[in-house]
């Protein structure tokens, strides 16, 4: 893969980023301030996860047959569709299915550019390379929640303006060549699909886990958070900066985290942040009153935990052969949009019927559990190995 198309590719992603980081903070304050219930609240977010993985089963054909440009055009025009359709009609329903639509078109976006990436990376440097997918990523997610203060002029402001920045990043994947995956496997029915599905969950499936918990996260970060903060009396600049305090946490540390994986292994550093963020989150929740104590703990957690979903397809590519990069790139994705579907309405419950313990105390209990995970089924596997060697 030429520089040139490295770097088309890898911004391109930030269109999925930015309209995932504007959407799910502006529209949960827009809700809530229209005196919409928490959990309502957070099930309008699950719309955009629903069409991911409504979409997920019917993503590999046309991506086979295709090749990764088509996919990435569609996904990109539709996000820039959608988003400019959201001052047109303000009803729950109508934007739950835009959402869907958004989810749609976020999935084909990152589906096709994360298995290109994937597929044409070395060992030796797919760990860096699928960090600055992730960064840029992180850029664009880390800009959106900044559109939230727009409301106050108008609540057309920031769908309109997002729009037409997608468009403008959109415009460079018309300059991409056209490539395609491995063509070795029968992709033409649904038996086929669900056989490669098993196959890649039994070489892999630990490394679903880590892109499952940050969709969980990074949902219920940015949708229920936003609900969380005002009741905890912080201004809406102040969410809207402690949410970009997290983002940037993780742009900065994303690319040295992946040269990091390349060399002292993936699952070593997946234990590592994940522990780290369980004690910055636990940190959080004994300083979420202050302001500069929870920037603080959001930046560093950020830097830590921001990787969780990049190095998860890094490890999944350490662990499944070649001619299944595709379908292990695509349950990525569908794990990220499982824990993103339960993330706002379990954190919008959460906050609405637990007064008595902090809204963090969630969050860092689930990366915990997830850490200890992957630290026993790595110990299983490795036994396992052991006992097959011949004597």
């Amino acid at each position: 893969m030429t520089n040139k198309k490295f770097a088309i590719l890898i911004s391109i992603v930030s269109i999925s980023g930015f309209s995932q980081g504007m959407l799910l903070p502006l529209i949960a304050v827009i809700f809530e301030g229209d005196g919409l219930s928490s959990s309502l609240n957070g099930l309008n977010a699950v719309g955009l996860y629903m069409g991911i993985l409504l979409i997920s089963p019917f993503m590999e054909y046309p991506l086979r047959k295709y090749g990764y440009k088509p996919a990435i055009v569609f996904g990109g025009l539709l996000v820039i569709l959608s988003l400019a359709m959201f001052p047109l009609w303000k009803t729950f329903w109508f934007w739950f299915f835009l959402r869907l639509l958004i989810g749609i078109g976020d999935h084909a976006l990152h589906f096709a550019t994360q298995t290109w990436i994937t597929t044409v990376s070395s060992e030796k440097n797919r760990g860096r390379n699928i960090s600055l997918y992730g960064v840029f990523f992180g850029i664009g997610f880390a800009v959106g929640p900044l559109m939230t203060p727009l409301v106050k002029i108008n609540e057309a402001i920031p769908f309109i303006l997002s729009s037409a920045l997608c468009f403008a990043a959109w415009i460079f994947t018309l300059f991409l060549k056209n490539d395609f995956p491995e063509q070795t496997v029968e992709t033409n029915s649904f038996k086929d699909t669900i056989s490669r599905f098993s196959s890649a969950l039994k070489y892999a499936w630990a490394a679903f886990l880590p892109p499952l918990a940050y969709g969980f996260l990074e949902s219920s970060l940015n949708s229920s958070f936003p609900v969380y903060g005002l009741r905890l009396d912080f201004q809406l600049s102040e969410i809207s900066i402690l949410l970009t305090c997290f983002s940037i946490g993780a742009i900065v540390f994303q690319f040295p985290l992946g040269i990091l994986s390349d060399s002292y292994g993936r699952r070593r550093t997946l234990i590592t942040i994940l522990f780290v963020g369980f004690v910055c989150f636990l940190s959080a929740s004994f300083v979420e009153q202050r302001f500069i104590g929870l920037a603080i703990c959001l930046f560093i957690a950020g830097m830590a935990v921001g990787s969780t979903f990049s190095l998860g397809v890094s490890y999944m590519t350490d662990l499944v052969p070649t001619t299944l990069l595709p379908t292990g790139n695509l349950l990525c994705g569908m794990a990220f949009s499982i824990g993103s579907l339960t993330g706002p309405y379990l954190g919008g419950l959460f906050i609405q019927y637990v007064e008595d313990l902090s809204y963090f105390l969630v969050i860092s209990t689930m990366l915990l559990l997830l850490g200890l995970i992957i630290f026993i089924s790595g110990k299983q596997k490795g036994q396992k190995q052991a006992n097959t060697v011949p004597n």
